[in-house]
């Protein structure tokens, strides 16, 4: 059993805190190599904001779980030694697991370190996926790892994740659900979907902010969290289609409907695609201007840059997570 204190990661329990007090969400960024973990670190000690680094089972399976746990406590170490030397303050970071499938996976991240995890019983009727959730939140407590659930299905594709149908969460159902699983935060569904394909043109993508509304008046300050938050940046596709790609008709979650969402108890707000995206953009067009380029180097150095500038920008002008990793760190301390 690895602590994940030991390995300089914190839970979740004073993000939230101080996220839903003062009205800001914290990214969760998905990693499954090195380049978009640097990118995700360096963009966030650049703003000073906290994050929470996470890793999908299918990311455990391509990089190897024990490597990628490794790659996170180096990640961290990274983090303490580039903000001695910019003289900036070190930042809260969380390793989480993104969609824990069974109990099982999720005891074997909290025993490798990982410092919170996600079990997804949303599939599954509602008192199954309550009574899957108390068994992870029973062992994960004993370990002071914190533990998000899910009701609601969000359609799209992301990994393993997969569904046609998009199913609101009912908000007659969540005070039930926390109060059955002592459950540390919820991801709901509100109109957000997971994958790079989420709305046509045409369409006016818009989530659902009143059932949100009246979810946060049945928990009041309870800690929400809103999976398939990708924006789908136009100018990643358009750059990824004129360099060969096939990325068409797709737009993603306004951002100021994330920003207004962000200012609710909306204190966690995933974003994985857009960073595929920005990453593969730059690749592809690397390939195409310089062709006879072959050091990895050369083109995953200019996609991690694009990657860190767009984490910047997401904390400073979506999340308003941007300076408030010095807040948590003194709520930590109290």
């Amino acid at each position: 059993m690895i602590d994940y204190k030991t390995l300089g990661f914190v839970n979740t329990k004073e993000m939230f805190a101080v996220a839903v007090k003062e009205e800001f969400a914290v990214p969760a960024y998905n990693f499954n190599n090195m380049e978009q973990l640097q990118a995700i670190v360096m963009g966030c000690l650049e703003t000073q904001s906290p994050v929470i680094i996470q890793v999908s089972k299918g990311a455990r399976d391509y990089a190897d779980r024990t490597l990628l746990s490794y790659m996170a406590q180096g990640a961290v170490e990274m983090m303490k030694r580039e903000a001695k030397n910019r003289r900036l303050g070190e930042i809260p970071i969380a390793l989480h697991l993104d969609h824990g499938d069974s109990l099982e996976t999720c005891i074997s991240c909290i025993e490798s370190g990982f410092s919170s995890v996600m079990i997804d019983g949303s599939h599954l009727p509602h008192a199954e996926n309550a009574e899957l959730t108390r068994k992870v939140v029973e062992y994960a407590h004993q370990h002071d790892i914190t533990v998000e659930g899910e009701i609601g299905i969000l359609a799209g594709v992301e990994d393993e994740v997969s569904s046609e149908i998009h199913t609101y969460t009912r908000p007659e159902d969540v005070q039930d659900f926390v109060s059955r699983t002592g459950v540390d935060s919820l991801a709901i569904a509100i109109g957000t979907s997971h994958g790079a394909y989420k709305f046509k043109p045409g369409q006016n993508p818009k989530i659902r902010l009143d059932i949100l509304h009246e979810i946060e008046r049945r928990i009041p300050g309870f800690p929400i969290v809103l999976h398939g938050s990708s924006s789908v940046p136009q100018d990643a596709v358009a750059t990824i289609n004129q360099y060969g790609g096939k990325i068409k008709d797709s737009i993603g979650i306004p951002e100021d409907q994330l920003r207004q969402a962000a200012r609710s108890a909306v204190c966690k707000i995933n974003i994985d695609s857009d960073g595929r995206l920005v990453m593969t953009a730059k690749i592809r067009e690397i390939f195409s201007l310089k062709p006879s380029e072959f050091d990895p180097r050369k083109y995953l150095g200019p996609a991690r840059e694009a990657l860190r500038e767009m984490y910047m920008r997401k904390n400073c002008e979506v999340l308003g997570s941007a300076g408030r990793a010095a807040d948590i760190v003194a709520a930590a301390r109290r």
